[in-house]
């Protein structure tokens, strides 16, 4: 079975889905280099405006394949590491895309499927959805995934959730702000599809260096070099294509050509 499939739709939005739902769309070492190609690709492409991260079947993704975890035992250290680097390079390329990409979360999330959530820049689930970082039951921490889950749920939360293993709903992960939005099951496709029909109508420029910004200014202290940063950036993209025609448009009462 084909463990990852993409589809660009009309609108300039490209659908990455996982597609290995007889192992709770696992990721192994395949998985994570398809994705991680993915990424790169549709991140360079200048006809996708944005990207949903989605899977098919009863779970998101469960984290480790288990066959790939019997293979891990026997690796060496200098494996462990080449192969947690695999694992590390996915979450960055899909962290840094530079387009936005939006997570919806069909079914539970686990362990490694909550790093690739929290890489995402938008995260949707079904109301039904459970979470879990269940990496200290195996005797295991989510350490590459870490970065990214505590940016997503906050520290407080990860000192429970990480040493816990606790499952918990989707409820519990939007109010810690894990996930945006959660929805029936039935009407994920359409909550996504507002979040990306939104995406989609603004300048491609502006929404890429938005995400850059945050990724920048968030959490940093604020310093004349970092406002000096800022004045910097809306000066540059005042001055670019995209801004002087978002300008004009609004002041002319019609639509940019974007």
């Amino acid at each position: 079975m084909i463990s990852l499939t993409v589809s660009i739709s009309e609108m300039y939005i490209a659908t990455v889905t996982m597609n290995r739902p007889e192992v709770r769309n696992a990721f192994n070492e395949t998985t994570i280099s398809e994705l991680t190609q993915a990424f790169r690709d549709l991140g360079t492409d200048p006809a996708i405006r944005a990207i949903v991260l989605a899977a098919n079947g009863p779970a998101f993704c469960a984290g480790a394949d288990l066959n790939w975890m019997k293979k891990m035992a026997a690796y060496t250290h200098a494996e462990n590491l080449a192969d947690a680097g695999q694992l590390a390079e996915m979450l960055r390329v899909i962290y840094i895309c530079p387009k936005p990409v939006v997570a919806k979360i069909q079914g539970d999330c686990y362990a490694g499927g909550m790093g690739l959530a929290a890489a995402c820049d938008i995260a949707v689930a079904a109301d039904s959805v459970t979470f879990c970082l269940s990496e200290v039951k195996l005797g295991l921490i989510p350490a590459t995934i870490s970065p990214y889950v505590i940016k997503a749920m906050g520290e407080s939360a990860a000192r429970r959730y990480f040493l816990t293993a606790e499952r918990f709903s989707a409820a519990e992960a939007l109010r810690m702000g894990f996930v945006h939005e959660i929805t029936t099951a039935g009407g994920l496709d359409d909550k996504v599809g507002d979040i990306v029909k939104a995406l989609v109508g603004n300048s491609p420029n502006a929404v890429k260096q938005a995400k850059q910004l945050v990724q920048e200014v968030g959490g940093r202290e604020i310093t004349p070099q970092l406002i000096a940063s800022t004045v910097e950036g809306i000066a540059h993209i005042r001055a670019s294509e995209e801004g002087k025609e978002g300008v004009r448009s609004f002041l002319e009462k019609r639509k940019p050509n974007w």
